[in-house]
């Protein structure tokens, strides 16, 4: 359910066709952009949305349940703040996205259509496209480490240790860090966790000492 205040939904029960959609993109560097559909320049939350078909919306997929939502967004690079040079930095990738429908006669009254981030940005001979992932991405990713036999550090980086391994491949054993690296202290996992026989036995019919191990 989307928050409207009165005076907007009374501009929209009018039947006014004074609406445009307004983009808020916020990358992770902190670079703040506004476009807009609309053929002359918004001023919203103080934020002054250019227009330019800098980006074409597509149809916003809200999802039920935590399953991400999606959408879809293309454009040509008519803002000048799009770049051929950025986009293929990759310093798109993961902006923070806003979408309003917003009153373009009244700026000041505005609803959240869409928020979420921009994904698999793609430069195309027009322009580019991308896709966006709503918030609820967030939830699917891993927060914390996996508890696995096996290392889950990059050879060669911080967590690892090691240097000058270039050229040199690991299988994330311990057997191997230990054989092969010599780098025992280091190791990223935990190589004596109970494998899925220990953890699925039952209590042996003899011998029983109580519990003790």
């Amino acid at each position: 359910m989307r928050l409207i205040d009165n005076t907007f939904r009374e501009r929209l029960a009018s039947g006014s066709l004074t609406t445009c959609l307004c983009w808020t993109l916020i990358r992770e560097d902190g670079f703040t952009l506004g476009v807009t559909d609309h053929d002359r320049a918004v001023l919203r939350d103080g934020i002054i949305h250019q227009p330019g078909a800098a980006l074409e919306a597509g149809r916003f997929e809200t999802a039920g349940g935590l399953r991400p939502g999606r959408a879809a967004a293309a454009g040509a690079l008519s803002a000048d703040a799009i770049t051929d040079a950025d986009l293929a930095a990759g310093l798109w990738n993961g902006a923070r996205v806003h979408v309003y429908r917003t009153d373009w006669e009244a700026p000041q009254h505005y609803a959240l259509v869409w928020t979420g981030y921009l994904s698999e940005v793609v430069q195309t001979e027009s322009g580019f496209e991308a896709e966006l992932i709503s918030l609820k991405s967030d939830l699917e990713r891993p927060v914390g480490r996996t508890y696995s036999r096996r290392c889950d550090a990059k050879l060669g980086d911080a967590r690892c240790g090691l240097t000058g391994v270039e050229g040199a491949t690991c299988d994330k054993r311990f057997s191997t860090c230990c054989e092969t690296f010599n780098n025992a202290a280091n190791f990223q996992g935990f190589p004596h966790m109970p494998g899925p026989d220990a953890v699925l036995a039952g209590p042996a019919a003899i011998g029983n000492d109580g519990g003790k191990r």
